[in-house]
């Protein structure tokens, strides 16, 4: 017996069958009859204050499950609004689908009240977008969109909803994996990798002498972090996590160098520099890795395991280039080397390489200058001090900018989906959102966002999101009253010249934000402060916490690789300048 539902309710049933239990969100006309059978639904429902906070939420969910996050949003501006986050999940590789809203077809092309182009506008900031032009084609729609976000490179997909398509009636169908397989003939991702390519990493890795593991944030997509641990430890190979695989392989392991890159520490930049072999699982070569890079790396022969063939190539020539999911990659390759071990073949002994790394670690740890009594708080003492008193499993979010690169420098991240930043789009006010979708999905455990008083202050408002919908995050705001890596740069390569990026001391006050947002509000202005407040946020766990640091405008993230200039020329904290030829 057939069935006969509205376009609404199928798409709200659709999402149910592909068990989505919460959807970010913000109503309005053209979507609004979708949000009538959600009354009906046990999916909950996030009513947002920004509809790039619904965005940001979804990235924050999927972030630290793996599966994608959902917004739904109207038409027109609302749409526009998604913009951002939908290129931030695209750079970042994040499963998400959004549903907008859209004018009945018979309007489209006619300007009318909130249409706009969404197809258009969200083609080359998602995997797939689809118009939607018939209540009947929303079950397949939803299917594929769910299965091209979270298959191969995983991404978002936007699907634009027509408001007479979810008022008219359809005919119910849920279509079957192979309906959907064969709706999209031409999708077929690669994960299993070539053997022979695999055969020839194993002995390029066998040979070499001195070679790192360059871990970027496919190894999380792909659920490898145990697969990478036993590839690791295999080949007892230093191993360096960018700032998308932060979490993908233990800070304390001792095999792990940490983060690279323009603002990496001096021997995660310097062993990459100086390797023989860079085994790249899941990382594109990005630009704040490589610097310029025709000097990256110049004696290094490369093994490139990546979902997404067009990033073979895209950058840096792979010797073996190797297209497939990481995990099942790692897992190839891990028991190739074991194969090739039990034949005869030896591991050249790369212990020299090994004592090599161990020195630059011993000689250039990060290094800040403590504050002396009466002297402004120092940022990264402070975050120091809350990975110190984090409960266990706690998940850090950031935002944009100097207190980001602070948090990826001097917090340890011990376990994967601990670590929620955005990496590839760089979007400032990413955190608040991002941190109230972490901890949506894990409500077990507590999810302190760390931002800057400028990256505050564009989605602070989902502070009270957070706080009529019940879900208490915590939030470290480094207030230095600047735009902090944007008066680095000018202090240091535009002669001190400050244009524009001076905030008010005095506005806002943050303490009474927090509060009006229902929030409890802490100022912390001197280090013997630092510890109290941060115990005293933790114990709270009925609300959201604010605490605002008062921190010092003069200090600088060190290292760091000038913009267009190569990893060798990477800027040391003024301390260590003296010992700069060590690296060499």
């Amino acid at each position: 017996m057939t069935e006969q539902i509205t376009g609404a309710q199928a798409l709200i049933r659709a999402l149910e069958l592909e068990n989505v239990d919460t959807i970010f969100g913000l109503p309005g006309g053209c979507i609004l009859p979708a949000y009538d059978p959600l009354l009906d639904s046990h999916i909950r429902h996030i009513l947002v204050r920004h509809e790039q906070g619904a965005g940001h939420m979804a990235e924050g969910y999927a972030h630290v499950t793996g599966r994608p996050g959902v917004a739904l949003v109207t038409s027109g501006p609302a749409a526009t609004n998604m913009v951002t986050p939908l290129c931030d999940a695209y750079m970042d590789s994040i499963p998400m689908i959004c549903i907008t809203g859209q004018v009945p077809t018979s309007a489209i092309g006619t300007d009318a009240f909130q249409e706009c182009d969404t197809v258009g506008i969200t083609r080359s900031v998602t995997k797939h977008n689809e118009l939607i032009m018939s209540a009947d084609e929303i079950p397949l729609i939803v299917r594929q969109a769910f299965h091209i976000a979270t298959t191969g490179r995983p991404g978002p997909v936007l699907i634009d909803v027509p408001k007479d398509c979810l008022q008219n009636m359809m005919t119910w169908h849920w279509p079957t994996d192979e309906e959907v397989l064969e709706s999209l003939p031409g999708y077929k991702p690669n994960t299993k990798g070539h053997s022979r390519m695999i055969k020839e990493a194993a002995r390029l890795i066998l040979d070499s002498k001195q070679p790192v593991l360059y871990v970027g944030g496919g190894v999380l997509k792909a659920r490898a972090a145990d697969a990478l641990r036993e590839l690791a430890e295999l080949i007892n190979t230093p191993v360096v996590t960018t700032l998308m695989a932060r979490g993908a392989f233990p800070d304390s392991h001792p095999l792990c160098l940490g983060m690279p890159g323009m603002h990496g520490n001096a021997t995660a930049i310097t062993a990459m520099q100086k390797s023989d072999l860079l085994i790249n699982l899941g990382a594109r070569f990005d630009d704040r890795i490589t610097g310029k890079v025709s000097t990256f790396a110049p004696d290094a022969k490369i093994i490139h395991v990546d979902i997404d063939p067009a990033e073979q190539g895209k950058v840096r020539r792979p010797d073996v280039p190797i297209v497939g999911d990481c995990r099942l990659v790692i897992e190839e390759l891990v028991k190739t080397i074991k194969e090739m071990l039990a034949n005869g073949d030896a591991q050249t002994d790369i212990s020299a390489w090994k004592s090599r790394v161990s020195g630059w670690q011993e000689q250039f740890p990060l290094f800040y200058s403590p504050s002396e009594p009466g002297e402004a708080l120092k940022p990264q003492f402070c975050l120091e001090k809350l990975h110190e008193l984090a409960p266990a499993g706690t998940i850090l979010c950031s935002g944009v900018g100097q207190h980001q690169m602070f948090s990826s420098q001097f917090w340890k991240f011990e376990e994967p989906y601990t670590w929620v930043n955005s990496g590839g789009l760089g979007t400032m006010g990413f955190s608040i959102p991002a941190a109230i979708g972490a901890k949506v999905a894990r409500p077990d455990r507590t999810v302190w966002a760390v931002d800057g008083d400028g990256c505050f202050q564009m989605t602070a408002q989902e502070l009270v999101t957070a706080s009529v919908e019940r879900i208490p995050i915590k939030v470290a705001i480094m207030n230095n009253s600047y735009l902090g890596m944007v008066r680095q740069w000018q202090e240091m390569f535009y002669d001190e010249r400050y244009s524009e990026v001076y905030l008010s001391p005095e506005l806002p006050d943050f303490v009474k934000w927090a509060e009006a947002m229902g929030c409890v509000g802490i100022r912390v202005e001197s280090p013997e402060e630092v510890e109290p407040a941060i115990a005293l946020a933790n114990s709270i766990n009925d609300r959201s916490v604010v605490v605002e640091f008062r921190v010092d405008a003069g200090e600088k993230v060190f290292p760091m690789v000038p913009a267009g200039f190569g990893n060798d020329d990477v800027l040391l904290h003024p301390n260590q300048n003296d010992r700069r030829e060590f690296l060499r």
